[in-house]
C-alpha cells in the first residue's frame, strides 16, 4: 500500500469521525439517547478519554493523557511511515493507518473541543462558542454508539457475579475508537500476513 492510500484512508477516517461527533455534540444533550434498534442505540456521553471513561488522577491528569497521546501519534506516524518506504504488508500498513486516524481523531476531541464547543449539560452544545466549556488539551471525548446487546440479573449460582445485574455490551464509543480496535484486530487476527517472516 502507498503512502498516498494510507493518507487517503486516515483522511476517511477522520472525516467521519468528526463529521459524527459534530453532529451528535450539536444536535444531542448529554445523556439524551436515540434507540435505532432493541440492540443498537445513539447515546450521547463525553469522557477524559481512556476507555470505559477511566481517567488520571490528579490536576494534570487530562493533559498528560493528552501530551502522551500526541507522542504516541507522532511514533505510530513514523512507523507507518518506515513500513511503507520498507514495503512492508498491506495488513500491517492498513493496520497503523486504522490506528493512526483513531488516535489522532480523540486527539482532536482533547485538544480544541474544549475551546470551541460550549457545555452540553442541558443545552445543545454550539460550536465557535464564545464561551467554552474547557481550555486547550482539556477536552472531553464524544462517544455515541451503544450496542447493549444483553442485559438482565445473572443466575445467582454464579460465582462472583451471580445475581447481580449485567449488560453486554455495554461500552459506548466512536468511529475513532472502532477505527483503533480494528486496526488492533488486523494485527492479532491477520498475525502473519502482517509479519511475514523471510
Amino acid at each position: 500500500m502507498s503512502l498516498r492510500k494510507a493518507y487517503f484512508l486516515i483522511f476517511l477516517v477522520l472525516i467521519v469521525d468528526q463529521l459524527s461527533k459534530i453532529y451528535v455534540k450539536t444536535n444531542f444533550v448529554l445523556g439524551e439517547e436515540v434507540v435505532i434498534a432493541d440492540w443498537f442505540r445513539i447515546h450521547f456521553i463525553e469522557n477524559e478519554g481512556m476507555a470505559w471513561g477511566t481517567k488520571i488522577p490528579g490536576e494534570y491528569g487530562k493533559l498528560i493523557l493528552t501530551v502522551f497521546r500526541i507522542f504516541a501519534v507522532v511514533g505510530i506516524g513514523w512507523w507507518l511511515s518506515d513500513s511503507v518506504k520498507k514495503r512492508h504488508s498491506n495488513y500491517l500498513i492498513a493496520a497503523i493507518a486504522l490506528i493512526f486516524a483513531g488516535a489522532a481523531g480523540n486527539i482532536i476531541d482533547s485538544v480544541f473541543y474544549g475551546v470551541i464547543f460550549d457545555d452540553s449539560t442541558h443545552n445543545l452544545a454550539t460550536i465557535f462558542s464564545p464561551v467554552p466549556y474547557g481550555t486547550w488539551f482539556h477536552g472531553l471525548v464524544v462517544d455515541m454508539f451503544y450496542f447493549p446487546i444483553w442485559e438482565g440479573e445473572l443466575p445467582s449460582w454464579l460465582p462472583i457475579f451471580g445475581g447481580k445485574h449485567f449488560a453486554f455490551f455495554n461500552a459506548i464509543f466512536n468511529v475513532a475508537d472502532v477505527a483503533i480496535s480494528t486496526g488492533v484486530g488486523i494485527l492479532l487476527v491477520f498475525n502473519k500476513r502482517a509479519f511475514p517472516k523471510h
